[in-house]
């Protein structure tokens, strides 16, 4: 195995949105992850072919079974890391909290995912991604002036939330090294959400940012740093910030439009880029520095010449899916591999982190795991 994160085995919860993502992640860069599934139905054709499902294998236990309780945890005593996603005190519930299983090894670092956090008067409350970055100020921002605009869950789920904790896994794996202990880690996506917004309070604190949705030159406000429509009804971006690339800009164009003159010159623009199509614009300005890109759905981002150059992409398991990053010169990450349905490593697994051949029959005949044929 390569990755920075090679000889690092951690523990995954079967859980959602996020969660998977933080197994990939931590995959990806070359930890050993095995995915802790439910022993029962689920929709194993699907999971087979998720891009957050790759790198890992699968175990299937019965974690309401005492069976599986202590399967999981003598898996434990061997990893370095487990991350889980229940609603806080879930864990605990099933007899794998944080204190169950740092009994089992002290150097063990328990990540937790959660929406609103572990502790706070929203812990114990139902919520989604759009929630989230409300509530950090986060959603605020996006969208045009009359009404923000959910943008998908990237920027709660997967920003806020999968790379906090990722990172926040990675953090105290380091520091369990010297100190020879783990931590839990409270990765809360409002936490997250809001994280990501601390340029904009830098913003706010020093009068140049207008909460204004709209009003800034970042969020819409400015001609020179928005989307426009094309005369085959696409989009393209220009982001020509500094004065040197909005001149590129116009001479590209063969306009002068006074960057001042806010409405003059998004009306300009508008008409301009409306003249042509997106990939006669793209013809005209990609490659320069007038800040330009057209606006791709994520199948065309796939097959676009700068992404292929680089391969941003790769095909896992017949699926074109983003590729593991950032890069790395000396321990480059694994080619990843396709994703399994639950329980199908489930003997090769508890083999490889020392249950013995007798025990592991024994659990099976009791049904605490199970074995995907």
């Amino acid at each position: 195995m390569s990755g920075p994160l090679a000889g690092i085995r951690v523990l995954e919860l079967q859980g959602m949105g996020p969660l998977p993502f933080v197994g990939m992640l931590l995959s990806d860069l070359g930890a050993d992850v095995v995915r802790i599934d439910r022993v029962g139905p689920r929709t194993e054709s699907l999971v087979e072919h998720e891009p957050v499902a790759r790198g890992r294998r699968s175990v299937a236990l019965d974690l309401k079974n005492p069976a599986g309780v202590e399967t999981l945890l003598r898996l434990c005593e061997s990893a370095d890391a487990l991350i889980e996603g229940f609603r806080p005190g879930v864990a605990e519930r099933l007899g794998i909290g944080p204190a169950a299983c740092a009994a089992r090894n002290p150097r063990l670092v328990y990540g937790r995912m959660t929406g609103w956090g572990q502790e706070g008067p929203l812990a114990q409350t139902a919520g989604h991604d759009i929630n989230y970055i409300a509530l950090a100020g986060a959603l605020h921002g996006i969208g045009p002036r009359d009404r923000p605009v959910p943008p998908g869950n990237v920027v709660g789920d997967f920003a806020g939330g999968g790379m906090l904790l990722a990172l926040g896994v990675v953090s105290a794996l380091l520091e369990a090294k010297s100190s020879g202990q783990g931590q839990v880690i409270d990765a809360a996506i409002v936490d997250g959400a809001a994280l990501l917004t601390t340029a904009m309070h830098e913003l706010i604190s020093s009068g140049e940012w207008s909460e204004e949705r709209g009003s800034n030159v970042l969020d819409g406000g400015a001609a020179y740093y928005d989307v426009y429509e094309t005369a085959d009804h696409r989009f393209v971006t220009i982001g020509a910030l500094e004065s040197r690339f909005y001149d590129d800009l116009c001479t590209r164009l063969g306009v002068v439009l006074d960057r001042s003159d806010e409405a003059s010159a998004r009306a300009g623009f508008a008409e301009l880029f409306a003249g042509r199509t997106q990939q006669e614009w793209c013809d005209l300005l990609e490659g320069t520095d007038a800040c330009f890109a057209p606006v791709l759905t994520p199948t065309e981002a796939t097959k676009h010449p700068a992404n292929l150059a680089r391969d941003v992409f790769v095909e896992v398991g017949g699926v074109i899916q983003p590729a593991p990053a950032p890069r790395f010169s000396r321990t480059p990450s694994p080619i990843p591999v396709p994703g399994v349905g639950p329980g199908t490593n489930t003997r090769a697994v508890l083999s490889d982190w020392g249950l013995g051949t007798a025990e592991i029959d024994g659990l099976l005949a009791t049904g605490a795991v199970s074995q995907r044929v």
